[in-house]
């Protein structure tokens, strides 16, 4: 992954120190987010450089511990670190985490390993390899909308408003072209301009989009789009959406490649400041058990480095999650069958130390 922007430099820590700030959360995030530690922590010995790591709260945790979803003591937490390692919350301070430091810019590779594209959604001679990057508008949108409960004449009713200024679509357009002119150079644009007139994705990105000539711009409506990403993904290379159309594609990304816990993202800001999180959420249902696949959220921290400029450190851990993974190893949401073998979580980080 190229980095969004060549601007951002390790803050008062040099090229061979970064301090991350580690926000457990939830659920199964504390468990992923120290798993995804671990890893790091090796290849960054092997490179030749090291990392700091504070813990600060967000979310239900935070509240009952400090009296707020997002504490002032986690502002200043984030505001001296290189990074942000995030799990997952239910609800509370990530909206907020995302705003205050104008995080708009959600990157979310999907790219399948070799080792288990049999296990995608896909028919099998639809199965080749997958390299799609959806980009995701983060700070605006339905979700920041105004919104709340209220009552007339028919009754109490319930409203969230999407609602986008041009400079933000420019913005992430701008983003979002230069990804693309990096990549293969076609750029889709999900839109529902049909029902949403107001709303002018694609005439604003094609504005910004004569200053990348090379880049082919597809607007395509988001319905017509979530169903060509199921029967022929390959077709695609970035895909920019607003804040609602991106989350839900995204998802969709987890059944194309076998599991939603195997994709990170990354949210960055002007600065190339950014959040690493994985795309899955709190699975309560599991938490505490071991079993959680931390490859989301290692997916996310390889994109920490990438955005770090550490790319050896990055492919060092890539390579090692294929080799493990063409062992047979699955954790229990890849759904092992045959010959491939059941760990938990504690089990495959040991075998990735091992291959790095």
């Amino acid at each position: 992954m190229e980095p969004l922007t060549n601007t951002y430099t390790a803050k008062a820590s040099g090229n061979s120190s970064y301090r991350i700030v580690a926000i457990g959360g939830e659920g199964i995030g504390p468990e992923v987010v120290e798993a995804s530690l671990t890893i790091l922590q090796r290849v960054a010995k092997l490179e030749g450089f090291t990392l700091e790591v504070e813990y600060g709260l967000l979310g239900k945790i935070a509240l009952e511990q400090m009296g707020s979803y997002l504490p002032q003591a986690t502002i200043e937490l984030c505001d001296r670190a290189d990074g942000i390692l995030f799990g997952s919350v239910t609800q509370g301070g990530l909206l907020e985490l995302r705003k205050h430091f104008d995080f708009f810019c959600n990157l979310r590779p999907i790219r399948s390993f070799n080792s288990l594209l049999h296990k995608s959604s896909l028919r099998p001679e639809k199965i080749k390899q997958l390299d799609i990057l959806i980009i995701r508008e983060l700070v605006s949108g339905i979700y920041f909308g105004p919104s709340g409960r209220a009552s007339d004449e028919k009754g109490i009713y319930g409203f969230h408003t999407m609602r986008y200024y041009d400079e933000e679509i420019r913005r992430i357009a701008r983003s979002s072209l230069q990804q693309a002119e990096k990549r293969r150079g076609l750029l889709t644009i999900a839109h529902k301009e049909n029902a949403l007139p107001h709303i002018p994705w694609t005439r604003l990105v094609q504005e910004e989009a004569t200053k990348f000539p090379d880049v082919i711009i597809e607007p395509m409506l988001v319905d017509n789009l979530a169903m060509q990403m199921v029967l022929n993904p390959q077709r695609f290379d970035v895909i920019l959406a607003g804040n609602l159309f991106g989350d839900i594609l995204s998802d969709l990304g987890g059944a194309l490649v076998g599991s939603i816990g195997l994709l990170g993202s990354a949210s960055i800001n002007s600065n190339g400041f950014g959040l690493y999180e994985a795309i899955h959420g709190t699975a309560p249902d599991i938490a505490g058990k071991g079993i959680a696949n931390p490859l989301g959220t290692l997916a996310s921290g390889i994109l920490m480095l990438e955005q770090w400029g550490k790319t050896s450190a990055a492919q060092r851990i890539k390579e090692a999650q294929e080799r493990v993974l063409n062992q047979g190893y699955r954790t229990a949401d890849l759904f092992p069958q045959g010959e491939e073998i059941f760990v938990n979580t504690e089990t495959l980080v040991n075998l990735l130390l091992e291959e790095l």
